[in-house]
């Protein structure tokens, strides 16, 4: 037999290991650890063997090999961080030949947030991976490791669930939201960020500032800009949503944004709709949480406290619920047109547009 034929035992080429990694053409088989290239028979001075010049693969990462020679994809970028990141399972009985490939790869202990995260979510303001210069990934608060190449370890107490998107672990928009505007100085990309979450109908302008809130990003200028200008477009939408609703499902028309008032008195507070004759109110509770909450959520209290003792219905309606259960909002909303006949008379108060 030719000794230099790729079939050859002696041959460089020939499959060495108990199953061989030429068949591995996803990008996540493409992509493995020391400990996964172990279970498939290959020891450490083996991989050093073939990342070597001019050698058929390549350490991406410490202890993260790509098993081609060429620049990575952007999906196999973003295994080898996570597989970097992720805790290495115990060595599990060698891959067997002939045994089944898993459909997807698991990484314990790690999830992919920021602006790689974002990306996966279809943003179409954020650059795709292959581009972007670093990969966030979180991980548990006490896990040991460093950043290094294009993975940057985020560290959490709590480790959010993940999501699945396009067969990777993915932290929740809002938390990739915080986790990418920590990186970024520049007003103008934090504005878009946080636009396009609300506009998209990615989530609800509060969770995105509370997620600020909790990341303690609301004291840098520029992130406080945008999450004014996110609030104002947000009670924009909410609003909207309540202009469909009231049409939509048959209720009468209120009177819109409008200021109450006692007769010569004090003012009462601004409500989004009210019906007079019926003394029903709705108020949209866009409410963002922030240093300030407890005074707000005070505030708003006694405001409704005060209406109701006057005689006044006050239906609260969050954003969310309206994009969720419109017509379930709009039963309750009916429901308190319907019951003030059987209650006493509310105080004589005075309409104004606000």
């Amino acid at each position: 037999m030719d000794h230099n034929s790729p079939l050859s035992p002696l041959s460089p080429l020939s499959p060495l290991f108990p199953r061989p990694l030429s068949h591995l053409s996803a990008a996540h088989r493409r992509v493995l650890t020391l400990g996964q290239l172990r279970s498939h028979g290959v020891s450490a001075a083996e991989a050093g063997e073939h990342t070597r010049p001019g050698g058929p693969w390549q350490q991406f990462l410490p202890g993260v090999f790509l098993l081609h020679a060429g620049p990575p994809t952007g999906e196999e970028r973003l295994h080898a961080v996570l597989a970097y990141a992720a805790r290495e399972r115990p060595a599990a009985v060698p891959v067997q030949p002939g045994s089944a490939e898993p459909h997807r790869p698991a990484y314990p202990e790690a999830v992919l947030t920021g602006l790689a995260a974002l990306a996966l979510y279809g943003f179409a303001s954020v650059p795709p991976p292959l581009s972007a210069e670093r990969v966030d990934v979180l991980v548990p608060r006490l896990r040991r490791l460093r950043s290094t190449g294009c993975a940057r370890i985020v560290r959490t107490p709590d480790l959010p669930p993940a999501r699945q998107v396009r067969g990777f672990p993915v932290a929740p928009v809002e938390r990739a939201l915080a986790d990418a505007v920590a990186g970024l100085a520049d007003a103008n990309a934090v504005r878009l960020l946080l636009t396009e979450a609300v506009a998209g109908r990615q989530c609800e302008p509060a969770s995105v500032v509370r997620e600020l809130n909790e990341a303690r990003l609301l004291g840098r200028p520029h992130v406080a800009d945008a999450v004014d200008a996110l609030l104002a477009e947000g009670r924009a939408l909410a609003e909207n949503r309540l202009y469909r609703m009231v049409s939509e499902y048959g209720l009468p028309d209120p009177v819109w944004n409008v200021d109450l008032r006692l007769p010569g008195g004090p003012h009462l507070g601004g409500l989004d709709a009210y019906w007079p004759e019926q003394a029903v109110a709705v108020e949209l509770d866009t409410r963002a949480p922030r240093q300030d909450e407890d005074a707000l959520g005070a505030e708003h209290a006694r405001k409704r406290e005060l209406l109701e003792r006057l005689g006044i219905t006050v239906v609260h309606i969050s954003p969310r619920k309206l994009r969720d259960s419109g017509e379930q909002q709009a039963a309750v909303v009916r429901t308190a047109l319907l019951a003030a006949g059987d209650r006493d008379p509310a105080t004589y108060v005075v309409v104004l547009p606000r």
